[in-house]
């Protein structure tokens, strides 16, 4: 809290933040919620307090909640305290000398001035200006029935117009039809402060905007602490709003107070850096501690209090003292694919891109305070450096089921200070059939990725930033049966390693230096690939392929080639495009890239409005061997499905149909019964597109959307496997005709296994 127990009232203080002033006038304990549109007193207050503080960008009242006014409306003010100080003393408009002039009306001007000026101005600019207004009207008809006032109405007219010049009168002017002298409604169109608890730094706009349709509303969080968010579109404006109403901004008023007395106890005990690398446990411990600490404060305080609200408390407690504030509740919307936070931090909103809705501007403001505290905790918890010699981190953060990619950059590689960006992934992890649930790829696409990671092949997933590429690479893992070993090397963990660990997968997880940072105790991600070669018989999964790991990947798959997945992601929109990027900019030879069976691209699809994108694979093209120097001319790159735009799906491509698969040949080559029998080779793939679609489809007929996540889809897999086992036993070839119909029979049998 900014002022102690005991301070003065009504006094306030000047702090230099993020290249703007700052001014907090203290009204702890003071009768009223200090507004500037409601009361008369606060404004006047705030109005004296400018005119002696100069350089004011933004004015917080501070209470158990604090109330901001931004720029704009502190503007607004400063131009009527110029006013005042113009009228005042330089133009000395009170002054015997300029009203002497005035003869009879001498009295009357004095009069009317030294009440507009020092009684009303500050207290309602708005009636101030109709009172001059009306004033200089009376003065215009008593002059044209002889009254001699030519030189009081000359006054009158010139201060007229300057009213007319200030932005407060300029923007509420619409508002005056309705306006009734001394009523403070019409402020409130101009005039609307960002509430901010006394624990956080960041500002909330609580106020929907005029004009604005609601699109979506829905809630977030537990029970006593819902979240509400409300998607918005404004009118001539292409970026939605996205408006949240925080549990904590909205507390009781004595709940304010609990959390601020509280807080104040818990800062003194922050966890050390070696007890952040547990931070579950931490966190817990935490929470215990501010339970009871709230439970003896409200005890002393005399403040009923219910043990759900001291629950709630708790945890609020704990998110704005060890935790990351208003992040986490933003984290909770599995809607939200990207947050990201500009530099200077305090200047611009907390922008969020949303599935639905694209990128939205959020009504949520942080400052330094909370970036910097951020940044600290993500030092703590990453064990990396950041700091001006090491101006990236790259690190995760979980918090229970959420798991997000945090990347921060500093100065001098931002000029405006800190900035992050986080990727928030899904709480599990990505399936096929969810994906085509989604459009992302169709069936066939989903069975022969299927029946190609079952083949043990290597393939890259290549696509642009936020193409689903690292996602969909995830939803291959679970097309690996579970008795493969697996192990994965990623600099920032974002495959989902711990929930296939709770699927039984034998998965080993690798978490290497990344490619941007400086020297550090982890590990290359070239030496990261090369230990994974020395830890047993495995797949190789690599999180995403940036530098010169690229040649220990290719030495791996050259190794593993025929006996192991190996896979990973690369940024690239096309085949060629990968090879350039591996070869050309990674400088892998030629040779080695030919170690490369598949290369999956997925990419977002603009739609016609220019307003949207929706994610697809665009092409699954197999890499074949007998080129010498460039795929792409000597006819290296054969693909097997291809995106079509007017079907806005993939469609089978000639040489997949008519079984010109190389790849394709190579896997079934191996495996008795299908070795030059292409039609049991595209049996098979049809039988998993119908296995795929016939668990999408269920999830619609009988309102299952369950059955679309990874326990379902690996326990169909399985099953899927041990039903070929079986006809394979009983009929030598696991066709679909044999297959599919036992497949079906289970899947019957599970779905009202789940319905009952």
């Amino acid at each position: 809290m900014l002022f102690k127990e005991g301070a003065e009232l009504y006094s306030y203080e000047t702090h230099h933040e993020s290249g703007e002033n700052v001014l907090y006038i203290n009204y702890l304990g003071a009768p009223i919620v200090p507004s500037l549109e409601s009361s008369g007193d606060v404004m006047a207050h705030a109005f004296g307090v400018l005119g002696e503080e100069k350089g004011i960008s933004r004015i917080v009242f501070v209470q158990q909640r604090n109330y901001s006014y931004d720029s704009r409306q502190v503007n607004a003010m400063m131009e009527i305290v110029a006013l005042r100080e113009r009228l005042v003393n330089v133009e000395n408009i009170l002054s015997n000398e300029k009203l002497s002039i005035l003869g009879f009306s001498y009295e009357r001007a004095y009069s009317f001035f030294n009440y507009l000026l020092n009684e009303l101005l500050f207290f309602d600019p708005i009636k101030a200006y109709h009172e001059v207004r009306g004033e200089y009207f009376s003065q215009k008809s008593s002059q044209e029935k002889g009254v001699d006032n030519s030189e009081y109405v000359w006054h009158l007219e010139r201060i007229v117009g300057y009213f007319e010049d200030l932005g407060l009168i300029k923007t509420l002017k619409p508002f005056f039809d309705d306006y009734s002298p001394g009523s403070r409604e019409v402020y409130s169109e101009f005039f609307k402060s960002n509430i901010m608890p006394n624990f956080t730094f960041t500002q909330m706009v609580s106020a929907l905007p005029r004009d604005a349709e609601i699109l979506e509303q829905y809630e977030l969080g537990s029970v006593g602490e819902k979240a509400v968010v409300t998607i918005l579109k404004i009118p001539n404006q292409t970026k939605p709003i996205y408006h949240i109403s925080l549990p904590e901004y909205n507390l009781k008023e004595d709940h304010h107070m609990l959390l601020n007395l509280a807080r104040g106890v818990l800062i003194e005990h922050r966890p050390t850096k070696e007890e952040f690398n547990d931070s579950e446990r931490v966190r817990q411990t935490f929470f215990n501690v501010a339970r009871d600490l709230i439970t003896d404060l409200s005890g002393s305080k005399g403040i009923t209090i219910t043990y759900s609200e001291i629950e709630s408390l708790a945890r609020i407690l704990v998110r704005y003292t060890i935790g990351f504030g208003v992040l986490e509740v933003l984290l909770l919307d599995e809607a939200l694919q990207d947050l990201m936070v500009n530099a200077p931090v305090s200047l611009s909103p907390i922008y969020i891109r949303h599935n639905e809705y694209g990128e939205c501007t959020t009504n949520l403001i942080p400052s330094a305070d909370d970036a910097d505290s951020w940044a600290a905790k993500f030092r703590m918890l990453s064990g990396r450096a950041l700091d001006e010699a090491n101006p990236i981190l790259d690190t995760n953060l979980e918090l229970g089921s959420v798991n997000a990619r945090v990347a921060i950059i500093q100065s001098p590689l931002s000029a405006g200070g800190l900035a992050y960006t986080l990727r928030r992934h899904r709480d599990k992890p990505w399936t096929l059939p969810l994906f085509m649930k989604n459009k992302m790829i169709d069936g066939l696409g989903a069975g022969l990725l299927s029946f190609i990671i079952d083949g043990a092949r290597t393939m890259l997933v290549a696509g642009t930033r936020s193409s689903g590429k690292t996602s969909l690479l995830g939803s291959l893992l679970l097309e690996i049966m579970p008795n493969h070993r697996i192990i994965t090397v990623e600099d920032t963990l974002e495959l989902p390693v711990s929930a296939m660990k709770k699927l039984n997968y034998d998965i080993l997880s690798m978490k290497v230096r990344g490619a941007l940072m400086g020297e550090s105790t982890e590990v290359s991600a070239t030496e990261g690939i090369r230990a994974s070669l020395r830890l047993g018989d495995s797949g190789l999964i690599v999180g995403e392929i940036r530098s010169e790991e690229a040649k220990a990947l290719y030495e791996a798959m050259r190794v593993g080639a025929l006996a192991n997945v190996v896979a990973g992601t690369i940024h690239g929109g096309s085949p060629y495009s990968v090879f350039d990027r591996v070869v050309n900019d990674l400088e892998v030879p030629v040779t080695s890239f030919k170690a490369t069976d598949l290369i999956v691209v997925a990419n977002p699809i603009r739609t016609p409005d220019g307003l949207h994108s929706n994610r697809r694979v665009l092409s699954i093209t197999e890499v074949r061997k007998h080129w010498e120097k460039d795929p792409l001319i000597e006819g290296g790159f054969v693909d097997l499905m291809k995106y079509d735009v007017e079907k806005d799906m993939l469609v089978p491509t000639d040489d997949l149909i008519n079984g010109d698969s190389e790849i394709l040949k190579e896997i079934a080559g191996n495996v008795k019964g299908w070795a030059g029998n292409w039609d049991a080779i595209w049996d098979n793939v049809l039988l998993r597109k119908d296995i795929k679609e016939g668990i999408v489809e269920a999830a619609e007929k009988y309102n299952l959307p369950e059955i679309l996540e990874a326990e379902f889809v690996v326990k169909s897999n399985n099953a899927f496997h041990e039903i070929s086992d079986e006809v394979t036993s009983e009929k030598g070839l696991p066709l679909r005709i044999d297959v599919f119909p036992k497949w079906k029979t289970w899947m019957e049998r599970e779905v009202k296994k789940l319905k009952n």
